[in-house]
């Protein structure tokens, strides 16, 4: 037997006592033997007291301070506190819409205040969720607003009370069921008077707010649901309002460079009530719906204060990006020469240019197409210095296609992008672009920072072009093709996996049977036949034997276009800088990317270098997204110095200094230190 703790010893004596003493009231009082019985009871249970505490796990705790009609169907412990008070938490469980009123009439009264008010935005929220009555849902809106903004009337939450962040998330949902269409595919942004289960809300609207930078926003759909794959990170601007993605329709139709037609724009609709807590009482409100735009603050200024929009960038990137044309064209633009040839424009932006902004224009690579630069795009724009300072346009080409052709095609639409945005000169932004290539589009990015002088055509001919016998439009463009001076929009070009010296894969027996299926644009395939059958002479190979119509043959090593862009310098000016893959662990010098090798892709005369492990495709790498991030800002500094495109907050760019003792880190080179 166990031997019994002093502790317990003193509790079995008192229970027998009690016991001893319930029995002598027994025999002394018979009338009240059954106190007695209740008075032993009691002392038996000795242990269990009517208020107490028990332990839960951290996480629980969290769990049940965090919950709310958003998050699962429980309310807020804050509501279920008011519904308590007022003693209605019987009533709104069998009849909420007349416990709503009561609890309305307590705040038009006075009776109750900012506590009630959030209250009843979690308690319409919840109601109109469950009958679908829409009254409720713009209620709910009502009140997180008067909620979140008294305007006088009260003091405004405090920024470390729960409920706040909950309130602004009640408004943004409510409003957002408010203002569904039918099928709730997209929010119809319209003004008129609502009614109210409390009274009637006079809504204004200006549909001329829909026009923006010549064109009008329409197809609004609601965003801030969806869930984002195919991006590694999602950005959303947590604040007010509803975050959508819209349709930019131009206003006339539109010639040359333009903003990609699928292209969504990312906006947010915002609600200003007027003296919402104060009118509350009266049941009659008035009120204004707004559209704010990318080109405008990311704020809004409500109860004197400025308070940040709702928007997701990333989830408007990637709705954009849902349409399949745009990935079946990777493939058929490579094997199909003149896929693009009927495009709107190959030359396309983001957004609507935006004068003092300097453009960043991406190039894919061979069987790619601009939606690979998603990730790279999401990263930059989460960079409020960036969004700031910066436009992103994109280039889109054959890329079976000769490579002095194509590059040809992103001079001649640089030259008419800036020339349709700016005719008189006036943007010097314009003329400090920054191009950023991979792979293939590496090549064409660098065609825009030499100078030809004859070295391609020497590489190819043994005669003058004036000397050969072929139609004039044809030579026309072989002379825009080989003879060029490096373009006078470029400063900066990030070569991104590029084959500098070519391609090892070219020599693959599946890559050279793909390249016979590629089909040139059918004015350049008559063109090359013409000359190539009239002038056998003057050209340093033979036609019969090689196959020089397209890319992969320009990228084989040896060929004489590749040997004759490696010989030529990037022009005074124009700064480059290399990020260049190698897969494993193994050394650099001797790496490859599985399509490239380091030695290829090296250029001994870039500013910089970043080795990367990684694939080929190494446009979503961190490393490769933070070095363009650190670039960008580095030529924002550098031209800001020189007076071009500061703006305001330019200031807040690192120096070049800070930018170089931090890249040691991630393994960059600054080959011109």
């Amino acid at each position: 037997m166990q031997p019994v703790s002093g502790r317990w010893k003193l509790r079995v004596i008192l229970l027998v006592s009690a016991g001893r003493k319930c029995r002598m009231q027994l025999f002394r009082r018979r009338p009240s033997w059954l106190a007695a019985v209740v008075l032993c009871c009691l002392a038996f249970a000795g242990c269990t007291t009517p208020i107490g505490v028990a332990r839960l796990d951290p996480q629980d705790v969290y769990r049940q301070q965090a919950r709310n009609i958003l998050s699962g169907d429980e309310l807020s412990q804050a509501t279920r506190i008011v519904l308590t008070r007022w003693s209605l938490s019987q009533r709104f469980a069998t009849d909420p819409e007349a416990a709503l009123a009561v609890l309305q009439t307590k705040v038009a009264d006075g009776a109750a205040g900012s506590d009630a008010i959030f209250a009843l935005a979690e308690l319409s929220f919840q109601h109109a969720r469950q009958t679908g009555k829409r009254p409720y849902d713009l209620a709910a809106a009502v009140y997180a607003f008067a909620f979140l903004f008294p305007d006088g009337i009260g003091a405004p939450p405090s920024p470390f009370d729960p409920r706040l962040r909950v309130a602004c998330d009640l408004y943004n949902r409510a409003l957002t069921a408010a203002f569904e269409s039918p099928d709730r595919t997209q929010v119809e942004l319209r003004g008129g008077d609502f009614a109210l289960p409390f009274g009637e809300l006079h809504v204004a609207f200006n549909p001329a707010s829909l026009v923006w930078a010549g064109r009008k926003l329409a197809n609004f759909v609601p965003i801030d649901l969806f869930e984002v794959r195919g991006i590694q990170n999602t950005y959303r601007q947590a604040g007010i309002g509803i975050p959508l993605a819209a349709s930019a329709i131009p206003l006339e139709p539109e010639l040359g460079f333009q903003v990609a037609p699928r292209m969504k724009v990312p906006v947010t609709a915002v609600l200003r009530i007027a003296d919402a807590r104060e009118r509350l009482a009266t049941g009659d409100l008035d009120a204004t719906l707004e559209v704010r735009t990318p080109s405008e603050p990311e704020t809004i200024s409500l109860d004197r204060q400025a308070v940040p929009l709702e928007i997701d960038r990333t989830a408007a990137l990637a709705y954009s990006l849902a349409d399949p044309q745009i990935w079946q064209s990777e493939i058929r633009g490579f094997l199909i020469g003149d896929l693009f040839e009927q495009a709107p424009s190959r030359l396309v932006a983001l957004r609507p240019y935006q004068p003092g902004r300097f453009p960043v224009v991406f190039i894919h690579g061979t069987a790619s197409s601009a939606g690979r630069w998603a990730n790279t795009v999401n990263e930059l724009l989460s960079d409020p210095r960036i969004r700031k300072h910066f436009q992103f346009w994109s280039f889109s080409y054959n890329t079976g296609n000769p490579i002095p052709y194509s590059a040809l095609l992103l001079r001649e639409a640089l030259r008419d992008a800036v020339s349709k945005v700016d005719p008189t000169g006036k943007d010097p932004t314009l003329r400090r672009m920054v191009v950023i290539g991979h792979s293939q589009g590496g090549l064409l990015a660098k065609m825009l920072a030499v100078d030809s002088g004859t070295k391609f055509w020497d590489a190819f001919s043994r005669k003058p072009l004036d000397e050969l016998s072929m139609p004039a439009a044809t030579r026309d463009l072989l002379r825009r093709t080989m003879f060029f001076h490096h373009s006078p929009y470029v400063s900066q070009v990030i070569f991104l996996a590029t084959p500098q010296r070519g391609s090892y894969v070219t020599g693959f027996s599946v890559v050279r049977l793909l390249a016979r299926l590629i089909t040139l644009p059918l004015t350049l395939a008559q063109g090359m036949g013409d000359v190539l059958t009239n002038n056998r002479d003057a050209f340093r190979f033979d036609p019969a034997k090689t196959t020089v119509g397209n890319s992969v043959y320009g990228m084989t090593p040896g060929s004489p276009f590749i040997t004759a862009l490696a010989a030529l310098p990037i022009a005074p000016g124009i700064s480059a800088h290399s990020i260049i893959a190698v897969q494993g662990n193994g050394p650099v010098a001797s790496g490859t990317d599985g399509v490239v090798t380091y030695s290829s892709a090296h250029l001994p005369e870039a500013t910089s270098e970043l080795v990367v492990r990684s694939g080929h495709s190494n446009q979503s790498n961190p490393q490769t997204i933070e070095e363009i991030r650190r670039i960008l800002l580095l030529h924002l500094r550098e031209s800001c110095d020189a007076g071009v495109g500061c703006g305001n907050g330019a200031a807040a760019a690192p120096s070049a200094t800070n930018w170089h003792s931090s890249l040691n880190q991630v393994g960059t080179t600054d080959l011109g230190a």
